[in-house]
């Protein structure tokens, strides 16, 4: 099983999952979230299977947030709206997110890789 890795390549956490799924013995086809942003279908898609409020996955902590002042923006926005905007800018993007198309996890926990990855 191939496990799409989004990933921005200069963040420690991506490092850090990127390690660890490789240790599992994880093959992984990586996708830099900034170069190559996905979609809105992709992301569409990535959240109705993660089965999370579409919040999560912005990357809040995120300068670009920060400066556009999403805090604010998001709850007045459409589904739609907001994930044309994830798709306008991959440093918007909670990252990593890892998916084999029946599971996906979004940032890096230890225990969550080990739940959803060793199951």
């Amino acid at each position: 099983m191939t496990i799409t890795f989004y990933t921005y390549p200069k963040c420690s956490t991506c490092r850090k999952a990127k390690k660890w799924l490789e240790q599992h013995g994880k093959t992984l086809n990586e996708v830099h979230l900034v170069e190559e942003t996905p979609s809105a279908d992709t992301l569409r898609d990535i959240w109705q299977l993660a089965g999370v409020p579409l919040k999560r996955l912005f990357n809040t902590s995120g300068k670009v947030y920060r400066e556009m002042k999403l805090k604010d923006e998001l709850p007045t926005m459409s589904e739609e709206e907001q994930l044309e905007l994830l798709a306008s800018n991959g440093m918007l993007i909670k990252r990593p997110i890892a998916t084999d198309g029946t599971h996906v996890t979004i940032g890096f926990k230890e225990e969550t890789y080990e739940d959803v990855w060793n199951a």
